[in-house]
């Protein structure tokens, strides 16, 4: 099993933000890859990134995505205060398999992010040597991540929520733990 883990709305500063932290597991990976690769070729862009995408774009790599077989944890943390402490304490209740053979992160964050996820992984008896930071253009799954991300934030950010209501809907089927 694959597990790809994003976040959405880390950084923001300033006004009201929810920080949203989703864990990606993917069983079947090469089919999923595949799908997305083909889905993006047909949409004419090379790599799909949710805060880059056009609404159209979106709703049509949403449209063929969602319908992939894949798991999701999903945390919501609204105004976090210390986001690094957040991401602690709530990655630490995502992670309980045994059976995984990679854990993917963006490689773009900053080094905290990557630090406090090998101590989670070190605290759950698996090894580091399984965590691998990868750039969104270089997998696929990162991207299926990134969306998950995306969709739940604006979802609970009330962010024009009618456009994006059915697709959240959708993501509910695969959602298998949400924290709040």
């Amino acid at each position: 099993m694959l597990i790809f883990i994003d976040e959405s709305g880390i950084h923001k500063k300033i006004d009201h933000s929810t920080f949203v932290l989703v864990y990606v597991e993917i069983a079947n990976y090469e089919k999923i890859s595949e799908k997305i690769l083909n889905t993006e070729s047909r949409l004419g862009i090379e790599t799909f990134h949710w805060s880059e995408a056009a609404w159209p774009v979106k709703k049509k790599f949403m449209e063929v995505v969602l319908d992939l077989d894949f798991k999701v944890k999903l945390a919501v943390i609204r105004n976090p205060v210390n986001p690094a402490k957040e991401l602690e304490r709530v990655l630490s209740h995502m992670v309980i398999e045994r059976d995984i053979a990679k854990v993917y992160i963006d490689g773009k964050k900053p080094k905290w992010y990557e630090r406090k996820i090998k101590k989670i992984l070190r605290d759950k008896e698996i090894t580091v040597k399984k965590l691998k930071t990868v750039n969104n253009e270089s997998e696929a799954g990162a991207r299926l991540a990134d969306m998950v991300a995306g969709l739940t934030r604006w979802y609970f950010d009330n962010k024009n929520k009618g456009k994006f209501l059915g697709f959240f809907e959708k993501l509910k089927r695969k959602i298998v733990v949400i924290i709040e």
